[in-house]
């Protein structure tokens, strides 16, 4: 079984992290595949020396959020005796997550639940909303 934890450096992907991580311990073969994204849209009209701006950018960012998030989730799931890798990626989260799954052929997505609210959530729904709505795998929104 492959299991996608979405984090989102907070509190709620660390509830995510804590499940996938119950989950894999349980004795059944569980692989565990920790996902940041990064919000990043493609659609914007630059400069050429702009766009390589923005790309020495996104491999910096790519790089911070493995050292500073995703690391050191995976460390502390390999040293819990679970068997896990993780990835950094640019896109809109839950096309990325489902993105991911699909490619990797997980089974499941595990994310948390946000705390996010207002009218922008309400207007436009949120990520985990739209993941829920739209993943080709079970997705599991942890509280």
């Amino acid at each position: 079984m492959k299991l996608i934890i979405g984090l989102d450096g907070h509190g709620s992907g660390e509830r995510a992290l804590q499940f996938g991580q119950n989950l894999a311990s349980a004795g059944t073969d569980c692989e565990l595949l920790v996902v940041y994204v990064i919000e990043w849209s493609p659609f914007s009209f630059q400069t050429a020396e702009e766009n390589a701006q923005r790309h020495k950018r996104r491999e910096e960012e790519i790089a911070l959020a493995m050292e500073r998030v995703v690391a050191p989730a995976v460390d502390t799931l390999k040293k819990a005796g679970v068997n896990a890798r993780g990835m950094v990626r640019h896109g809109n989260v839950a096309d990325t997550l489902n993105a991911v799954a699909s490619d990797e052929k997980a089974d499941q997505i595990i994310v948390g639940r946000t705390s996010e609210g207002g009218i922008a959530s309400r207007l436009f729904g949120s990520v985990t909303a739209n993941l829920v709505m739209h993943a080709d795998v079970p997705v599991t929104v942890v509280a």
